[in-house]
């Protein structure tokens, strides 16, 4: 990546003529403007805000955030109860027009912090012209995470309001140039980029960032973890300096600090939970301090005591190359288990994951490309809607790209030519058809078969579960190897007061450093490879699957 934005050269912003734009949206509602000091004190207290002087007051419905209705009935339709503690302090100082940091932990509900002030801000702006670029800009590390920021955004801003006519599309590498380059030719309000593939497209003059006046950085530390803080440079050297940045970031080292100094001005910040490495406090956290012998036996075991709850497992594995073992191993034992790693095309990936969403094959084995923004929700329609069972429909309804008679006939049965589509379209029109799309949170388990080379990596894998303040479960297997990270894992096992085991505590006292052991090859274990009979452990009778050992 080297000479990626070698051709991208710095916009003298001095010598430009900025046309002016409004950024400050925020009216405080009179409940909270009443509020003492000491109730607004308690509620942050409890919700575990931290917030400096003249950040303006938490919200405690989205009624008092000033959202217009439209943007409520869309809430209310996806069955949000009440905001996250970030929304609820970040909502008004984003929508204040401040730049702003955000630092919280994974599955907080970052996303609609940032998503819904886009789309007012971008509501309020002037029309897109042909030939103009984006309003907003999501940077984010990860294709996955890009993905689901993008369907995010589909899902309040294409489906919910005929008030709102906001495009939006993700951007990102391992995936053909083609339509990403269709979508930006015909003009998007919003682009969520991977900053790589952003850079090759803003090269190739396939889009500009002359229009954008509303950055996003999310999970910043996890972008400068990967490498990308120079392309990130690149890409904000063609922004006008004027704009309003949002940084959201799990933890606040050093290097995400002289990154938010560069780029943001007369920052406000918040903070929710801690600001070390810490774990989400919903989340049960189970360490077994083993060999690696025994890892497949223990994961056999744990597979047997949740597969009665029909509950999604991600199994988190340190090499593509264990991934792909252990995803053999599992099926040939006859678990319903796929893999998804770096080396798989973004064409499998997709397939894989949509299976793993849809209930069809529940247990995912990933490397860390998975740890940080997977999208492991699905989109569910309401009762009175039914799908297409393929997968492929149903993502592309989350993105709002779906061809019509496709659609259609999978909501309504009916058969509709490609040729005829408008005239349909008109009629659904007419009815005034609406289609909320539904994602919950439902991954149940996190198993670490190998721990993580760091302790904040570990805190990524596990908050895949325990999504939207949920109750989730993780397992770790810990050995000698780990031993490194023995002290630290005790202290984000404390914070959460979770049972920190006697062999762990022993581990640290007697070692700074992991050593070598005859079973700690790198791979799984011994475990059992034949097939076994018996029902199915994770029934899916209404996919039609069936096998020869049952389990399928």
């Amino acid at each position: 990546m080297s000479n990626l934005g070698a051709n991208l050269h710095s916009v003298d912003w001095s010598h430009t003529k900025l046309a002016q734009f409004e950024k400050n949206f925020y009216v405080e509602d009179k409940r909270v403007a009443t509020r003492s000091e000491r109730e607004i004190e308690d509620f942050r207290r409890s919700k575990e805000i931290k917030a400096g002087r003249g950040i303006p007051r938490p919200v405690t419905t989205f009624e008092e955030a000033g959202f217009p209705e439209y943007l409520l009935t869309s809430i209310r339709a996806q069955g949000f109860k009440e905001p996250t503690p970030i929304q609820c302090q970040a909502w008004p100082m984003a929508l204040s027009g401040r730049d702003v940091i955000a630092i919280a932990q994974t599955g907080s509900g970052k996303t609609i912090s940032f998503a819904l002030p886009a789309m007012l801000h971008i509501n309020a702006q002037a029309l897109l012209s042909p030939g103009d670029g984006p309003i907003a800009l999501v940077l984010a590390p990860t294709r996955e995470l890009a993905v689901q920021i993008q369907q995010e955004c589909a899902k309040f801003g294409f489906f919910t309001s005929s008030n709102s006519r906001i495009r939006s599309c993700a951007i990102y590498g391992g995936a053909p140039k083609g339509p990403q380059i269709r979508d930006l030719q015909r003009g998007v309000e919003v682009i969520i980029a991977t900053p790589g593939r952003l850079i090759d497209m803003l090269e190739s003059g396939k889009t500009n960032l002359r229009r954008l006046t509303f950055l996003v950085m999310d999970e910043a530390d996890r972008m400068l973890d990967m490498g990308f803080e120079p392309q990130i440079r690149k890409i904000v050297s063609q922004i006008r300096p004027d704009r309003q940045t949002l940084m959201f970031s799990a933890t606040w080292p050093k290097d995400v600090q002289i990154l938010a100094n560069d780029f943001l001005r007369d920052m406000i910040q918040c903070n929710v939970g801690s600001m070390s490495t810490t774990a989400a406090h919903n989340i049960e956290q189970n360490i077994e301090v083993c060999s690696e012998f025994e890892k497949r036996n223990k994961l056999i075991t744990h597979l047997e005591r949740v597969s009665s709850e029909n509950a999604k497992v991600l199994i988190f594995v340190a090499t593509k190359r264990v991934a792909d073992e252990i995803t053999k191993f599992l099926r040939q034992d006859g678990w319903p288990a796929l893999a998804i790693h770096g080396d798989k095309e973004q064409r499998e990936r997709d397939w894989v994951l949509g299976e793993f969403k849809a209930g069809r094959s529940p247990i995912l084995i990933a490397t860390d490309v998975a740890s940080r923004g997977l999208a492991v929700t699905e989109a569910r329609p309401k009762p009175s809607v039914s799908f297409s069972n393929s997968q492929g429909s149903s993502s592309l309804v989350a993105f709002g790209r779906l061809d019509f008679a496709s659609f259609s006939r999978g909501i309504l049965g009916i058969g509709l030519t490609s040729s005829s589509w408008l005239i349909g379209l008109r009629a659904l029109v007419s009815f005034s058809f609406k289609i909320f799309i539904d994602f919950y949170p439902d991954v149940g388990y996190v198993i670490n078969y190998d721990f993580p080379n760091n302790c904040e990596d570990y805190v990524h894998r596990i908050g895949r579960t325990g999504r939207a303040g949920k109750k989730g479960t993780s397992f770790t297997y810990f050995t000698t190897e780990n031993a490194k990270s023995a002290r630290e894992l005790i202290a984000i096992l404390k914070d959460a007061k979770a049972i920190v085991p006697y062999e762990l505590e022993e581990m640290a006292m007697l070692s700074g450093g992991g050593s070598k052991n005859r079973h700690n090859n790198g791979r799984g274990g011994s475990g059992r490879g034949g097939g076994r009979g018996g029902p199915s452990r994770f029934a899916q009778s209404d996919h039609g699957y069936g096998s020869r050992n049952g389990r399928w």
